[in-house]
């Protein structure tokens, strides 16, 4: 039953996961696109909204960045220049800066969110899930450097990253490098999957509508122009 559960979370999941979140983007934008948007608070409550926000965005944005590159970069690629364990300490300080940063950020946005009638009372349930939901992703990503110390010599990095590659590469045998992993990485991993399914249904999709554009943006949407 676990070799299943395993095959199945770490093998069969990530498909379905990511097939989810691009199909029914997809489906989303084209059937109704008037919802492809990130309803804006700032009218009811502005207090803490541009602190919160930038500190969630950033962080956020700078954990994805270094997952992406931690997972997805073969070990042959960075070897000539630093070991597995030299990475994973990288990887483990990196973390837990910008892991802290966000974690700061999303405080002060679920703050708002719980604390201010107005902005309450707006709050859609989807919106309160999926910001809950992150809090808990991350604070299972801060749980996973206390695991990772353990073994500083970079092997089990090594095997998260097989796993993430042999995923996006759709070679046989990915969950294997998940079976002896700790429980910690494993819910955080199945968690992070479980946020591209439900991310169709979500407001993290405008991220993906012009995200260079995002990135650069200076300001938050003008919802009323002074007269």
């Amino acid at each position: 039953m676990a070799e299943y559960m395993n095959t199945f979370l770490f093998g069969i999941y990530p498909y379905i996961a990511i097939m989810t979140m691009v199909v029914g983007s997809v489906l989303r934008y084209d059937q109704n696109p008037y919802s492809w948007k990130a309803d804006s608070s700032q009218l009811l409550h502005s207090k803490g909204l541009r602190l919160g926000s930038n500190l969630f965005h950033v962080g956020i944005l700078l954990l994805f960045m270094g997952h992406l590159v931690g997972l997805l970069t073969p070990h042959w690629v960075y070897e000539p220049f630093v070991t597995a364990g030299q990475k994973q300490i990288l990887a483990m300080a990196a973390g837990g800066i910008f892991g802290t940063i966000c974690l700061v950020g999303m405080l002060i946005l679920i703050w708002r969110r719980t604390t201010q009638d107005r902005v309450r009372a707006t709050t859609k349930f989807m919106d309160m899930a999926i910001l809950l939901i992150l809090f808990a992703q991350l604070v299972l990503g801060l749980m996973t450097i206390p695991q990772s110390a353990k073994h500083l010599d970079g092997s089990s990095m090594i095997k998260l990253a097989e796993w993430a590659q042999h995923i996006v590469t759709f070679r046989g045998g990915a969950a294997e490098f998940m079976a002896e992993e700790a429980l910690v990485f494993k819910a955080h991993i199945v968690l992070g999957l479980t946020i591209f399914l439900l991310f169709p249904f979500t407001r993290l999709v405008h991220i993906v509508s012009a995200p260079f554009k995002y990135l650069m943006r200076s300001g938050y949407q003008i919802v009323r122009k002074r007269g």
